[in-house]
């Protein structure tokens, strides 16, 4: 009974919007610091732009050791061993079909046809990809008059801050922008899979198993087209440790935080991953950031605002949670 007691609340603590918003957060400025992270990993490792084997062979590496920290950190937090339940296999095979091989595959190779900023900026509407998969395919969730302006207003502030650059150019290739877009959502339908899976498992075991069935699978993929990687050093290994627990630690966090929210409550937070992206790409990777704080403080207050309006009445938005 104290166990019991002692889980409840738990996860009662969960569904607090101030932990809703630092744990979501957390999550993504950790996706946002990956944008820039990634493409210095393609200098230090020595791959081309045109280089689809090697840069799935990155991202499977990458997230084969995410799988593994999660799966390690998980066992000796719950001190036992994560195995996920025998209805659960055919799950984290589709999750990891979405949420892995899918979204990165399509995100590595668009990424390196497109700049930090420009790809954050299309990264946002995987937000919107959410909120319709949720309220006008499945029906979980309400499409209120709040909720759609919400998505409106953050998404503007993404476009704002990246305008600081001194604006976004209109060219489109399908290998570079609309990968980042079937990348999105890729990623919108794996947060649909995970409040699903949830239900009957560990968000944490899910996380685990699922990185590391989709690295393996993109390692070998990569693999057999002749991808390679060459160089890297001390450097090169201490970023696929940093990209691999950015992963590990943020996809972990966002899968609890659906399984006892509503989706659109917890992926109106992503908005906050282009605008960490655009700041970070400015910093890390000298891509200017010319406009004026100003501007920045404005895309950030339409962020905020857009979160805001979006969770406002989720208690409206869906039948029932998790517990």
């Amino acid at each position: 009974m104290a166990d019991l007691a002692q889980q409840q609340k738990r996860n009662k603590l969960l569904t607090k919007p101030a932990v809703i918003c630092l744990l979501a957060l957390l999550s993504c400025a950790l996706w946002g610091s990956a944008f820039p992270v990634i493409k210095i990993g393609y200098t230090l490792w020595g791959v081309p732009s045109g280089d689809y084997a090697s840069q799935i062979l990155f991202a499977g590496i990458r997230f084969t050791f995410a799988g593994v920290l999660t799966l390690i950190a998980g066992s000796l937090i719950s001190k036992k061993a994560l195995l996920p339940k025998r209805g659960s296999i055919r799950n984290i095979f589709v999750l990891s079909l979405f949420q892995t091989v899918l979204q990165y595959i399509f995100f590595y190779i668009g990424l390196a046809r497109t700049t930090g900023t420009k790809s954050s900026v299309i990264n946002g509407v995987g937000v919107f990809f959410s909120v319709l998969l949720v309220t006008a395919v499945l029906k979980q969730e309400k499409l209120t008059a709040a909720k759609a302006l919400g998505c409106a207003l953050g998404f503007g502030g993404v476009v704002l801050i990246n305008l600081n650059n001194g604006g976004i150019d209109g060219g489109f290739s399908f290998f570079g922008e609309g990968f980042i877009i079937l990348s999105a959502l890729s990623y919108a339908i794996s947060g649909v899979l995970i409040k699903s899976y949830s239900r009957t498992e560990s968000p944490v075991t899910l996380s685990g198993f699922q990185f590391f069935v989709g690295g393996i699978v993109m390692t070998l993929f990569g693999l057999a087209l002749g991808g390679r990687l060459s160089g890297g050093g001390a450097r090169g290994i201490i970023l696929l440790a940093y990209l691999a627990f950015l992963s590990a630690c943020a996809y972990t966090v966002w899968g609890i935080l659906l399984k006892y929210n509503p989706v659109s409550g917890v992926t109106v937070y992503s908005f906050m991953t282009p605008v960490f992206g655009c700041i970070m790409s400015a910093l890390m990777l000298g891509e200017s950031l010319k406009g004026s704080a100003v501007n920045t403080l404005i895309s950030l207050i339409l962020v905020c605002a857009g979160i805001f309006l979006v969770n406002r009445k989720n208690k409206y938005t869906e039948k029932s949670y998790e517990s």
